[in-house]
Formats: C-alpha cells, structure tokens, sequence
C-alpha cells in the first residue's frame, strides 16, 4: 500500500494514508520516503512519538538524512504546524520539490483541538497550491471514528489504502473550512472587559487571571502577549475595539478576544513571516504560544480563542 508522490495541478499533492497497524503504517509511509531520498528530494516527517521511533527504526541509517519532528510537540496547536513545520521545512529548500509526512490527528485529539485539526488539514491545500510538494497524511482506521476518516476524505484530493491509491468522491476542503465554523459560547463566570481599546488594562488583567489559575511566570507572560497582539488585532484590522474574556476550566485557562470586523483571509496566523517584515506577525505569535487556538467568524464578528494548558 505504498503511498505515491502524485501530484495535481501546479505541482502539489496531498494524500490521505488509511492504515491498519503498524506493517499498513511502514508500508505506506518508508517506501514515500525513500523514493524521495533516492530522487533527492528533501524529506520531512512530522508524527506522533511513538510512530516517529517506529519510522526512525525502519530507516535505520537513512533516518539520519530525514528531518525528523514529534508532531505531539511540534504541533500541539494546529494552527502552528502550517507556518511552523511544513511552510518551515519547504521554504528552507527554495526552488526544490519537497515531500513530508504530517500526521495532525490521533486518537488523543480532544474534542476541543479536533476542529482546528480538520480546518489545518483543509487550509493546506490553499497553503500549498502551486507548490511542487507532497504532504502526505496518515490516518490510523482503527483508533479514530468513522467521522474522522470521512472528514480526511474531505479534506484529502487522494486516498490510500490496502487497496492502493484513489480519487476522493468526498473532496471539499472549502465545504469543511466553512462546517468547522464553529460559534464558540462563552461559559458563565468570564472576566470581562467589553468594547475596550486599553491595552494596558487588558494585560493588567491578564496577568491577575492567568496567576491566579495556576500558570506559571512564563505562561503568564506568554498570555499577555497573545490578549496584546489579540487586541491589537482587533483595533487594527477589525472593528477599531474588542471585548477581551478570560476563565479557566478542566486544567486550561483560555483567553479571548471578540470583535465586530469579519476575517477575510482563511490562512491568518498562518503565513510565515520573513526576517524583515515590519508587520503582520501578531496572529502568527498568538498560534507559537498558545496551546491551541480557535477561531469563529460569521455575521456577528470576529472570535480569537487561545487555550493554554495549566
């Protein structure tokens, strides 16, 4: 069940790989990197821990010509894997056609990061249109539910299997971006400060929520930067104010920031940015430090909400 570097219009390629176990898991996945080895394409895998070492081992010496990342880590909020791994890894070879594995969902996925894993997978096809690189995607069918696969048939042009490779009658990565559009209700008892344009307030009570939630030093400071970029945002490019909310729940603090401007671009936060741009880093930092971020917009506005695990 290899899985193909085939690639669609402009060069790209995006595949799904179904697998049962872990011969299905090497099956499709060593042979993708070693074709790429021996075409002397840069190669990249981003995975889970333990599927990770299984690779490592199958590789053998090859692994050490193989960018190797734990996709528990390295892409624990969604939003940071397409800026800060895949865009990473291919805009560091300029000009050459790349090839990665990046395995975003697993069985450990809550509930609450589950939506923001569908829409990376649906926005890295618009991330990489044109782009001469092939993202492959594992899939375990064992350990994930049957809606689970269904969306990756959404969100993936090809699909792999015991079968070999096929098209996806499923495909609609825009019908997906738009169904996890998700409004995100505000629990009773958030600290509140509506329709502000104060900054300092705004990190002020930050700082005091954060602290008394358990964060620590460190958290606290990495929270004050997301509501002043958040805020910032919202002064900036949305509705000239935003209503900033903080509350802490199941072992998380979350902080938001509401606004009545629409977003426009499906991939804020999501570009990555070059040495010298001046601006348009805020959303890009608020993915880096936070745990996960959600994002809802729609008629009402605008809602950034960035979680941060105590």
């Amino acid at each position: 069940m290899s899985a193909t570097a085939e690639k669609g219009a402009g060069g790209f390629g995006h595949p799904a790989l179904f697998y049962r176990g872990a011969a299905e898991y090497l099956a499709g996945t060593v042979p993708f990197v070693w074709s790429g080895l021996a075409a002397d394409e840069p190669v990249a895998v981003a995975v889970p821990g333990d599927n990770l070492e299984l690779l490592r081992r199958e590789l053998g010496a090859d692994a050490a010509r193989v960018r190797l990342l734990d996709m528990t880590e390295a892409g624990r909020n969604p939003g940071r894997i397409i800026p800060g791994v895949l865009r990473a890894f291919a805009d560091s070879h300029p000009g050459r056609p790349v090839r990665i594995i990046g395995e975003p969902i697993w069985a450990a996925r809550s509930a609450e990061e589950y939506p923001a894993c569908v829409q990376h997978e649906a926005l890295i096809n618009l991330a990489f249109a044109g782009r001469d690189a092939t993202i492959l995607c594992p899939y375990d069918v064992d350990a994930l539910t049957p809606e689970v696969l269904t969306d990756a048939e959404a969100t993936h042009p090809v699909l792999v299997d015991g079968t070999g490779p096929r098209t996806s009658a499923g495909y609609d990565p825009g019908g997906v971006i738009a169904r996890y559009n998700e409004p995100l209700p505000v629990p009773d008892g958030a600290f509140e400060l509506a329709d502000t344009t104060n900054l300092a307030a705004a990190r002020a009570l930050a700082h005091v929520r954060a602290a008394a939630c358990g964060l620590g030093d460190g958290q606290v400071a990495d929270v004050e930067v997301v509501v002043t970029e958040l805020l910032s945002n919202s002064i900036e490019h949305g509705s000239g104010s935003g209503t900033v909310r903080f509350w802490g729940a199941d072992g998380e603090f979350v902080c938001e920031v509401h606004d009545r401007g629409r977003l426009t671009d499906p991939l804020a936060g999501r570009h990555p940015a070059t040495p010298y741009q001046p601006r348009g880093r805020g959303l890009l930092l608020v993915n880096h430090l936070a745990d996960l971020v959600r994002l809802h917009s729609g008629g009402d506005g605008t809602t950034f909400r960035a979680f941060f695990r105590v």
